[in-house]
């Protein structure tokens, strides 16, 4: 029986201005299927990829992909933005922050 590949969601962010995390909830909030009551921090970002049941969207792919700039918020090694990034660490999304060239 052939392997079945995974159904991947990539949104890809590269090129627009992300300076703060704000920037990016409203940047994947239509892409993902956010709904008006979603929580808008790291903890809620987690339980919507790794848990489900909080976008159709996001439920009905087995991967997302995210593809960002390294600038703006993720130009830098904060304390946010590693709290935020640990939404990432389970098997159905990923987190990918291009060099700026």
């Amino acid at each position: 029986m052939p392997k079945k590949e995974p159904k991947e969601l990539v949104v890809d962010l590269r090129g627009r201005p992300i300076d703060t995390l704000d920037d990016f909830y409203d940047a994947i909030t239509e892409p993902c299927g956010l709904p008006d009551w979603f929580g808008r921090n790291s903890d809620a970002l987690r339980d919507t990829l790794q848990v489900g049941g909080i976008s159709d969207v996001v439920d009905s792919y087995d991967l997302i992909t995210f593809h960002l700039d390294k600038r703006g918020v993720f130009a830098r090694n904060n304390i946010d933005v590693r709290a935020f990034r640990r939404a990432f660490a389970g098997r159905q999304s990923k987190l990918i922050v291009h060099p700026m060239s």
